[in-house]
């Protein structure tokens, strides 16, 4: 067999200590504002940011950390937490983002699975820090992201991070990793049992830096200036903070406030082109621009995802406020980014309705991701946007296995998502919706995401959400829960009405609750096992449109 030839380029290991390196050294002026939780903005410089976590790798290394050694956070979207991405990483921990929304039990079990050593929080998190803190006997010391003067009084015995910080000098040199070291690790938000965790590597993550700062994916340059409203404790607020500093594009930070005037006057102080975040966000804000007739001087795109963008909000930012609305799809076990819609120049010819039919779908796979499509049989299903079967993934971010787990979920290689899809011709992913919640009605299945997305493009809709509900004939029957607007009335006839001509007469739900709110995850995801518990007794009417 032929030895074959090996290429004669140098071996230096994707580490995430480069990026903000990079960013230092070729961005350094560049502005990083946040929004504090003290209540004032705050700036500096990505080479103030390096230094700092610097300072923050050495005081960790003084605290006895060593590398691989898991450092949670319970913070908010802020320059200290930033530092907490680049300094826990830097010299070989583990940086372990908390989502704080969760449970204070979920939190317990997540910080004792992973092993935290230390756990960083935001002063707001005091009164949830000494709920947990009893609960997790093995964390070594709570470090409150603050100065002496702004720390609450607390049960439990904090450090403060500015006073550590203040006694190191910042004159450090990150250390080379193997690429293959654990970088960051994420946890499900456990909404089927108890969270899972994802261990991302330097390499992983430093390869999804770059597939997301792709023109097709995020589209990041050094002339963006970019507010991720999408949590850092949320599967690294999908990667943004290692984007940003890859391109060197200025960084806002909007902290805990998250409604809609906050983010809208944030957004245009600092003249904002980009920002991304989940669906139930944008609803906020939309409504506050609807409200008070604002408008977006600078902000020209937005990614949406975290769950499918209904239609009528995509046509909203574009036909109204002339606002570019990128879809995207992913999960926590692919660091996340998958796919992103953006058309190429064929597509872009097309009549404008094929363009917002491709538009409203999830886009294509980014360079590095590969996915397919298959069905009970585990055979692959034609790419034709009509065959429909279970969501395959594979790449170079995408997990292979569980943080703590032996077992891989792998079949054949491929990462089985859960969900529900077409592909296309076109190669654009459509979730038509999560495998244990498709309606399955007599042997036909019902996209719960397609009735959903009819009902909120009703003017009198604020969210809904389909269910599947037990009928004796069909199995099981759509069953429509919906938020109206506020001022806004509708019928529960008038919204079935609504959907004549839009979907398949059996697609049309047998009956309509209307409710104050839905209940959603810690990561503004619905609740359908929530919905389907609360529900479950329900009786549809006699009548049913599926029976005609």
């Amino acid at each position: 067999m032929t030895t074959p030839l090996l290429g004669q380029m140098m071996d230096v290991p994707l580490n995430v200590s480069s990026l903000v390196r990079h960013a230092a050294r070729y961005a350094g002026d560049t502005e990083i504002v946040s929004r504090r939780v003290e209540g004032d903005i705050h700036r500096y410089t990505y080479r103030d940011c390096e230094k700092r976590a610097k300072q923050l790798a050495q005081a960790l290394i003084r605290l006895g950390v060593s590398p691989g050694e898991r450092i949670g956070t319970l913070a908010w979207n802020g320059y200290r937490h930033l530092e907490a991405y680049y300094g826990v990483t830097g010299f070989g921990a583990v940086c372990h983002t908390i989502n704080p929304r969760l449970f204070p039990e979920q939190i317990a079990f997540i910080i004792n699975h992973a092993d935290d050593s230390y756990v960083l929080f935001d002063t707001t998190f005091a009164a949830l820090v000494d709920v947990v803190a009893p609960q997790c006997p093995k964390v070594k010391g709570w470090i409150a992201l603050a100065d002496e003067a702004h720390i609450p009084a607390l049960a439990t015995p904090v450090l403060s991070y500015e006073t550590l910080l203040a006694a190191e000098d910042g004159d450090f040199e990150w250390p080379v990793l193997d690429e293959r070291c654990a970088s960051n690790l994420c946890y499900t938000s456990g909404t089927t049992g108890n969270p899972k965790g994802a261990l991302y590597s330097h390499r992983s993550s430093v390869l999804h830096a770059y597939g997301a700062s792709l023109p097709d994916a995020l589209g990041l340059s050094a002339r963006d200036a970019v507010l991720p409203v999408v949590p850092m404790f949320h599967v690294n607020a999908w990667g943004i903070p290692h984007a940003v500093a890859l391109t060197g594009a200025k960084l806002v930070l909007p902290g805990k406030d998250l409604d809609g005037k906050s983010l809208h006057d944030l957004m245009e102080t600092e003249r904002v082109t980009f920002s991304a975040g989940v669906p139930t966000v944008w609803m906020c804000l939309l409504q506050y621009v609807r409200e008070t007739g604002k408008r977006f001087s600078t902000l020209e795109r937005t990614v949406i995802g975290g769950s499918a963008c209904p239609p009528a909000m995509l046509r909203e930012f574009e036909d109204v406020y002339g606002v570019r609305v990128i879809h995207a799809w992913g999960m926590t076990e692919m660091s996340p980014l998958g796919t992103l819609v953006r058309l190429n120049w064929e597509q872009s010819q097309r009549p404008l309705e094929e363009r917002r039919q491709l538009m409203e779908k999830q886009g294509a796979v980014i360079c590095g991701v590969d996915m397919k499509i298959v069905g009970a049989d585990g055979q692959e299903l034609p790419r034709d946007g009509v065959a429909f079967g279970d969501l395959h993934v594979r790449g170079p971010w995408v997990i292979d296995r569980y943080f703590r787990s032996e077992a891989s979920p792998l079949v054949d290689g491929w990462f089985p998502t859960g969900d529900v899809a077409t592909i296309d011709r076109d190669g654009f992913l459509h979730i038509t919706d999560r495998s244990k919640d498709v309606i399955k009605s007599g042997g036909e299945w019902i996209s719960s995401i397609d009735v959903e997305n009819v009902a909120i493009a009703h003017p009198a809709v604020a969210e809904a959400a389909c269910i599947a509900c037990a009928h004796p004939k069909w199995t099981e029957r759509p069953l429509l829960v919906v938020v109206k607007r506020e001022g806004e009335n509708v019928t529960r006839e008038a919204l079935l009405a609504f959907y004549e001509g839009k979907v398949a007469k059996w697609w049309i739900p047998d009956d309509v609750v209307f409710v104050e709110q839905l209940p959603h995850t810690a990561t503004g995801k619905l609740q359908k096992l929530k919905l389907r518990e609360m529900f479950r007794d329900h009786v549809l009417p006699a009548e049913i449109a599926g029976a005609a």
